[in-house]
Formats: structure tokens, C-alpha cells, sequence
């Protein structure tokens, strides 16, 4: 698959997907969802990619919602295929994947943005960095996940509150309420994404994807995220790499996953 919207590098086991949409502020439309579904598709199928970084091209916007003009005169019926169509190709994809994705968040993330970030599993940004969820103000509410996935990280009031004010807020007060796992300064945030997911490239790929899926159970109303925990934790014992792992420990050598 082409992709015209993005821009695809690996550096190590990290693949880079650039949203390229700069004098768009990187907004998402159709092609770029489409692109996204078909490029993390390939990121998660790829043994040698270990993380993924999702970010934005230039350094004033990760992706500054969604664009409206391709939604502008829909009806009801079209706007349910609308979400129901993102949340399936690429926000539950981010949200469900077995390897971790990142949100580098080098410039405001707001609407469809700020969803885009929440379906990832960290995120970190700039100081100069705004997030928001400004959708009624359109007379809309959050469709892809933005009213599930904010909630689960701050909880309901402060949910609430960004939701229906739909104010934005910087950096530091979402590192604050706990939106964004680290800000960091502009020129070196590729490569703190960099860092954090060669740390987890290090570890086992097995028992990754297994937390991922517990902790993901835990979010989920229709299981018992401990009965998941404890089904994961036990399919780990019959692994290469918990064998590996062990066998590192007790031979005080670093493990090779």
C-alpha cells in the first residue's frame, strides 16, 4: 500500500508513522484514517517492529481534529458509519494491539487528535503542547472513544469538565491529571519515544503483549480483568521467552528476546 499522507522510517526496532498533513495541522480525513489502518496493519505483522510511534509532522499540531468539511452535511445514519468505521480500522486497532504504541504529541491534539492519542498506550508532549476535546462546540459529542478512553484516565469530573467546557488544556495539566505520561522539551521528542520503547523492545515481546491484554481486560465491562490477568500470567509459563528469561536471571545475564 502507498501512503500519501504519511510518512513511514524505522529506526531500530521502532517504526516512526509520521502523520503528513502539515498545512492541514494534520487533520484526519478519510485517506489518512485508511492510511493509518493499512500502515499499523503492517507495523503489527512485522516481527522486527517492536513499538510504534504515532506523531505529527511540523511542530505546531499532532493532529488538530478531525476535518470537518468531509463531514459537514451528514446525517445521522452516515455519522454512525463514521465512528463505528474509525473506532473498528483504527482507534480499537491502536487500543487492542499486542505492541505498544506511543502518541508523540509535538503540538495540540484536540477532537479526533486527542482520540487518536488516548487509543495509544503512553503518550508524551511538548510543553507548548494543547489538548482538548472540543466537539460541542459542533454540536457533537467525542466519537472515536474520547468519552470512554478520557474517562478511564482521569476519571468522570475531569472528563466531564474538558468534555462539556471543551477548553483546552496544556501540557502540564494533562501530565498533571495524568493524560500524558512525560513532557518533554520539542527537539528531543522523537527520541525520548525512541527511549522508552527500545526499554520495552527489551523486555519480552510474550509477556508484553499479555499485560497489554490483562490490562486492556481491566478497562473491558463484559470480562473479569483478574481472571484475564491470571489466564495470561499463566500461558506466559509455556514460553521461549519465559524460559529464556529464567535462564538470564539465574545466569545473571541480560535476557535476549
Amino acid at each position: 500500500m502507498a501512503f500519501h499522507q504519511l510518512l513511514i522510517r524505522d529506526e531500530q526496532s521502532v517504526r516512526f508513522i509520521t502523520i503528513n498533513r502539515e498545512e492541514k495541522l494534520n487533520a484526519l480525513n478519510q485517506t489518512i484514517l485508511a492510511e493509518l489502518h493499512g500502515a499499523l496493519t503492517k507495523a503489527l505483522a512485522d516481527s522486527q517492529v517492536r513499538g510504534i510511534v504515532l506523531t505529527g509532522a511540523g511542530e505546531k499540531a499532532f493532529v488538530a481534529g478531525a476535518d470537518i468539511a468531509e463531514f459537514a452535511a451528514f446525517d445521522a445514519a452516515q455519522g454512525q458509519r463514521l465512528a463505528s468505521d474509525g473506532h473498528r480500522n483504527v482507534f480499537d486497532l491502536i487500543h487492542h494491539a499486542g505492541k505498544p504504541i506511543l502518541a508523540a504529541i509535538n503540538g495540540y491534539a484536540l477532537g479526533g487528535g486527542l482520540e487518536l492519542a488516548l487509543a495509544c498506550h503512553l503518550r508524551i508532549a511538548v510543553p507548548n503542547a494543547r489538548l482538548g476535546l472540543p466537539e460541542v462546540t459542533l454540536g457533537l459529542i467525542p466519537g472515536y472513544g474520547g468519552t470512554q478512553r478520557l474517562t478511564q484516565l482521569v476519571g468522570r469530573g475531569r472528563a466531564l469538565e474538558l468534555i462539556l467546557t471543551a477548553d483546552m488544556i496544556t501540557a502540564e495539566r494533562a501530565l498533571e491529571y495524568g493524560l500524558v505520561n512525560a513532557v518533554v522539551d520539542q527537539p528531543v521528542l522523537l527520541q525520548k519515544a525512541l527511549e522508552i520503547l527500545q526499554t520495552i523492545a527489551s523486555r519480552s515481546p510474550n509477556a508484553v503483549a499479555a499485560a497489554i491484554r490483562a490490562v486492556n481486560a481491566g478497562l473491558d465491562p463484559s470480562k473479569n480483568g483478574f481472571e484475564v490477568e491470571i489466564e495470561e500470567f499463566s500461558k506466559c509459563f509455556g514460553t521461549a521467552d519465559f524460559a529464556e528469561g529464567v535462564s538470564a536471571f539465574l545466569a545473571k545475564r541480560k535476557p535476549n528476546f
